[in-house]
């Protein structure tokens, strides 16, 4: 398929995607080039070297010379330049067929859709590679993370930890502590905070930072979803009365922007309807190939014409 035949595919869809193909990185053109973190970064170019790409990156044709097609980067500038660092030659590409206003759309589309993983999926993945056979050496060359740290974190994980973990992830409770916390007793864990203590590893406010973590550990449990029922938690006619008037609240503050809407969708309708009346404005649409506009815009100012 020759460019021209690509680029007539765009006016049907937004993008017709290819096969994967391996791309020389010289063929490629960065358009909008940005500036990125370079901590950020050093880890992206530090991760592709162990473990390799995980997803291609996006290109578009742009032409073609002596040497073949040339290509623009829609997506993917921090893979593309983390080969490049790396000295690669090649990279993994997906060839989409666009024109320049589609390509920043499918831009734009694949950063908002890009999940930014939580800790509580690292952790979910941690231990699902745990289950799935792998060794506490290969989860660490895949997550990046220290070998000792992933064998501490998938204890905790087994043991259903999550208060400790939590405490972990914010930094304030070391790896090790936690790991003593979740396998000793009561006396054992307050002679190890006092040993911790003296040795300078734990200070004061970690101190109690840590006995507040084991008193709500102790009454509610290791997990946040452990929840023993209390007097407290059980049903009263105040919190079923506090419980209607927060829903009535509710209630009354959305018919209050539904109210707002319907008068700022009423003066949107009322200027559209005067600026298509006039004859100069709608030959200004026709000419800038601007001759559509949104079905429900459309369908509320026919009806208020009619």
């Amino acid at each position: 398929m020759n460019p021209s035949q690509r680029l007539e595919k765009a006016h049907l869809h937004v993008a017709g995607a290819s096969t994967i193909q391996l791309i020389r990185l010289d063929r490629i053109r960065v358009l909008n080039p940005r500036v990125r973190n370079k901590a950020v970064f050093a880890k992206l170019v530090e991760n592709i070297a162990a473990i390799g790409l995980k997803r291609p990156i996006t290109v578009s044709v742009n032409g073609a010379d002596d040497h073949g097609e040339t290509f623009d980067l829609v997506c993917g500038q921090g893979r593309f330049e983390a080969f490049s660092t790396l000295g690669e030659q090649e990279i993994p590409c997906v060839v989409v067929s666009a024109k320049e206003a589609d390509r920043f759309l499918i831009s734009l589309v694949e950063n908002l859709a890009r999940r930014k993983h939580s800790n509580r999926d690292l952790l979910s993945s941690m231990n699902i590679l745990s289950e799935r056979g792998y060794s506490t050496k290969e989860i660490a060359a895949k997550t990046g993370l220290d070998p000792a740290y992933v064998n501490c974190i998938l204890m905790l994980l087994r043991q259903g930890e999550e208060r400790l973990i939590a405490a972990v992830e914010k930094g304030w409770l070391p790896i090790k502590v936690a790991t003593i916390i979740a396998r000793a007793s009561d006396s054992e864990t307050q002679l190890a905070m006092v040993e911790a203590y003296e040795s300078g590893v734990l200070k004061g406010d970690q101190i109690i930072k840590i006995r507040r973590l084991i008193d709500r550990r102790k009454a509610l449990g290791k997990n946040y979803s452990h929840r023993p029922h209390s007097a407290e938690q059980l049903t009263t006619p105040q919190k079923l009365l506090n419980a209607y008037q927060n829903e009535v609240r509710r209630q009354k503050v959305m018919i209050k922007k539904a109210d707002i809407n319907e008068q700022r969708l009423l003066i949107m309708v009322t200027a559209m309807r005067k600026l298509l009346a006039d004859e100069y404005f709608c030959t200004l649409l026709r000419t800038e190939a601007i001759q559509d506009m949104p079905k429900a815009l459309a369908d509320r100012i026919q009806g208020e014409a009619s």
